[in-house]
């Protein structure tokens, strides 16, 4: 990959930088633009200015002529956040493992994140055995429809919580939020059960 070079104008930021003002020791030569640096993780231009605004990266510095220009440590910085991001971190939460060499610190939030995963796999083969069940009794959506007792008996059934449910319909909302409209209806709910349902669900 060919690495830019600095125009004239950065040779003379660089002279400002050195007095203080931003101090680097990386060769001007070495510097990547956002494309280059995006381009060198495999990621788009947006991504990496996604980021800067997040506060989780900044250029080394910038030319006379507002050009951003990066360094190994910035490139080693998205390479981290990207790794994160890739675990499911939250950009809030990657923050502070950007500045710390603490390894506890950084393994707290691995096994943070892993026990939501935990958590969201559970919900998931909750919903997966919830629509099992109705599938194998195709008859009470049908020709006996389940009204609102039933439905929260078929959940308790399978081992589902006030909250657990309280979740569900927030997914069902959030993916599909007519066809939990629709579901809400078929459990002959009046209007503003199902307004009420919908508006915890968001």
């Amino acid at each position: 990959m060919a690495i830019a070079s600095a125009p004239p104008a950065m040779n003379a930021k660089r002279a400002n930088i050195n007095n203080g003002v931003n101090h680097h020791s990386e060769s001007t030569t070495t510097m990547l633009s956002v494309t280059q640096l995006a381009t060198a993780c495999g990621v788009s231009r947006t991504t990496v200015l996604y980021y800067e605004r997040q506060g989780l990266l900044q250029p080394a510095y910038r030319s006379d002529n507002g050009y951003r220009w990066y360094g190994a440590k910035q490139q080693q910085q998205l390479q981290a956040i990207l790794a994160y991001r890739g675990f499911g971190i939250s950009t809030k939460e990657i923050a502070p493992l950007l500045h710390t060499c603490d390894a506890d610190q950084q393994e707290q939030a691995l096994q943070r994140q892993f026990q939501r995963l935990e958590t969201e796999v559970l919900q998931l083969r909750q919903q997966q055995r919830a629509i099992m069940m109705l599938l194998k009794r195709p008859q009470s959506l049908t020709a006996a429809p389940v009204d609102k007792a039933g439905w929260v008996a078929i959940m308790q059934d399978l081992g589902f919580s006030e909250h657990d449910m309280q979740q569900w319909h927030r997914r069902f909302e959030q993916m599909a939020p007519e066809d939990h409209l629709r579901f809400l209806q078929s459990l002959q709910l009046d209007e503003h059960q199902i307004k009420q349902i919908r508006d915890h669900s968001r």
